[in-house]
């Protein structure tokens, strides 16, 4: 077992790609428990692991994302927020928090939040007299919101390895995605009267919403289509990602004529890039996974958190710090794919709701993307703007504390999460 977490925790200080990294750890755990006899079950292993219909809805989330940047309804669901709250003082960093809950519902996924509002919101709220390291740590905090609010790619990777219902994590997700808002929005009110932040020079305007709303209505109306018909039980989440496909190409060729060709080659390149790195992970995870099952690990880190207590709030605490620093250090899909087969089981001897455990989890490692030192947001933003991840860092803590409060919300009130899935399911 030492040789196997002293190769695992020694090729992530060097820096090999996490999926290299979990491939060969587990690969030498298969070889330390069973020899040679047991490296053949390796490449049955890595290709059970991805043998999950459900998987597919990943790439085809991703996609839908990449289409909905390409073609400019990023700008448009951005517009329809301003109109909202831009007349606000600090107006555009409550636009951008609004963008990020009307996106959240397209594409699943936080960095691709990051990297469209970066390149778009970022500057302009720059322009208008926000500091950078403000505007970016305002859109890498809002960020979070995508893969909380469904769609969301790390909780079709829960409910497929724990086989937890994914339209309860998905409506499980609604509340506290939407808490994250508001509360960051209350935050960005007590800066802007504190600060003196800027506002539109535009007042509310009913016709301005109503203009902003036509524009961007078809974009809006595309989350109620693929939660509609999960949540409904109309069709599968692959089955509704490949929907939203579909809708976002349509609408975007044929209503904004906004794509051409060359740049639907380009996003199919892109997207198969990311669901290729993703999938490695999630294949190579599979063999660690299996040697950690083996080993009983999971049963081991299970007694121990029970032995340090039986009281289910001190677990739930233990939990959430195990999974906040974890998250610290390692790519979050690596960490949801690791640490479910060994938390779920816990969560569930203690006696949490599996959907309400899946959101927690979620949630956490959500968190982790804005943090230090390998929080992907904070690489993804710098990148974009070119500004400081130490600075984007400073300006985001407010916003951390904000979001952890929220996680310990959830964590210890589960009427939050499951709320809307005993309403709907």
């Amino acid at each position: 077992m030492a040789l196997v977490l002293i190769i695992f925790f020694g090729f992530i200080l060097i820096g090999l790609p996490i999926g290299v990294t979990l491939g060969v750890a587990g690969v030498v755990g298969l070889l330390q428990i069973g020899g040679e006899n047991f490296l053949v079950m390796a490449p049955k292993r890595y290709f059970e692991g991805l043998d999950l219909f459900t998987f597919m809805a990943m790439p085809f989330f991703i996609l839908a994302g990449e289409i909905m940047n390409r073609s400019g309804i990023t700008q448009r669901l951005a517009a329809f927020a301003d109109a909202l709250v831009g007349y606000l003082r600090g107006g555009l960093a409550h636009s951008n928090m609004i963008a990020s809950v009307l996106f959240a519902g397209m594409t699943g996924a936080a960095v691709a939040d990051s990297a469209a509002f970066g390149n778009t919101l970022v500057p302009t709220m720059v322009k208008e007299g926000y500091s950078r390291p403000f505007s970016c740590a305002v859109t890498v905090a809002g960020s979070i919101i995508g893969p909380t609010i469904p769609p969301s790619n790390l909780m079709v990777i829960y409910g497929s390895l724990m086989g937890v219902s994914i339209a309860g994590l998905f409506a499980a997700g609604i509340l506290p995605g939407l808490l994250i808002c508001i509360l960051c929005m209350a935050l960005i009110a007590a800066f802007g009267k504190r600060w003196k932040l800027p506002k539109s020079k535009e007042r509310l305007s009913l016709m301005r919403i109503l203009w902003a709303f036509k524009s961007s209505f078809l974009a809006i109306l595309m989350p109620g289509i693929i939660l509609g018909g999960i949540l409904f039980g109309i069709v599968t989440p692959t089955e509704a990602a490949a929907i939203a496909v579909f809708y976002a190409l349509f609408i975007s060729v044929f209503v904004y004529r906004a794509l051409k060709f060359s740049d639907i080659v380009d996003m199919l390149i892109r997207t198969a890039r990311i669901t290729g790195i993703v999938f490695l992970i999630i294949a190579s995870a599979s063999i660690l996974s299996w040697w950690m099952t083996f080993m009983q690990i999971p049963q081991k880190i299970a007694a121990f958190f029970l032995m340090l207590s039986s009281n289910p709030n001190v677990i739930i605490l233990l939990i959430l710090l195990l999974l906040l620093a974890v998250g610290m250090f390692m790519d979050i899909n690596a960490a949801l794919i690791i640490l479910a087969p060994v938390l779920g089981p816990l969560t569930t001897t203690i006696g949490m709701n599996p959907v309400h455990a899946g959101i927690m989890i979620v949630l956490a490692l959500n968190i982790s993307l804005m943090t230090p030192p390998v929080g992907a947001c904070l690489f993804v933003m710098s990148s974009v703007t070119g500004e400081r991840i130490e600075k984007i860092s400073y300006a985001l803590v407010p916003f951390l504390i904000v979001e952890v409060m929220v996680l310990f919300l959830v964590a210890f009130w589960d009427d939050l999460t499951l709320f809307v899935p005993r309403l709907l399911l």
